[in-house]
């Protein structure tokens, strides 16, 4: 099974790319994290947002491997514990089916993004940095596989 991580951005700082490797480097080919960039729309003064979020929308959809599950990550889905995410995590890994995480740009997914979501996750009732939560997928994922493991990472 390979998690695929489909964001919206790839002109991120060096350090977010340095915290995701390191997390994704620790993930065994069992269920190995990859980074699908997407072009991030057009947004200076007077651009067109919503013609922005619905493109980028578009190439996040086309992006998705065939038969992958399909994860949004919402402001509006389900919060997960980090016990509920290893207990989904060894729910894809048994299936042997590819996943999909989407992450949206600044304002979000868009639509036709949610409408094809099998599952819809928030990561918290905060706001993250966008470029931030690549690297808090990537850690959370890792953690969730140490549980399943019985590895000493995580600690609770």
């Amino acid at each position: 099974m390979r998690i695929h991580l489909i964001s919206i951005g790839n002109k991120m700082p060096q350090w977010i790319g340095e915290g995701y490797r390191e997390y994704a480097k620790r993930l065994p080919g069992e269920c190995a994290l990859i980074l699908v960039e997407i072009a991030a729309g057009h947004r200076c003064k007077g651009a067109d947002i919503h013609r922005a979020i619905r493109e980028e929308g578009e190439r996040m959809l086309a992006a998705i491997p065939k038969g992958a599950l399909v994860v949004a990550l919402d402001v509006l889905g389900k919060p997960w514990s980090t016990e509920l995410l290893a207990e989904q995590l060894g729910d894809w890994m048994h299936q042997g089916r590819d996943v999909a995480l989407l992450v949206g740009g600044p304002e979000g997914l868009c639509e036709n993004c949610l409408a094809m979501a099998d599952l819809r996750w928030s990561l918290s009732a905060l706001t993250f940095p966008h470029p931030l939560v690549r690297v808090i997928l990537a850690e959370q994922l890792y953690r969730a596989w140490t549980l399943l493991r019985n590895h000493p990472y995580h600690r609770a």
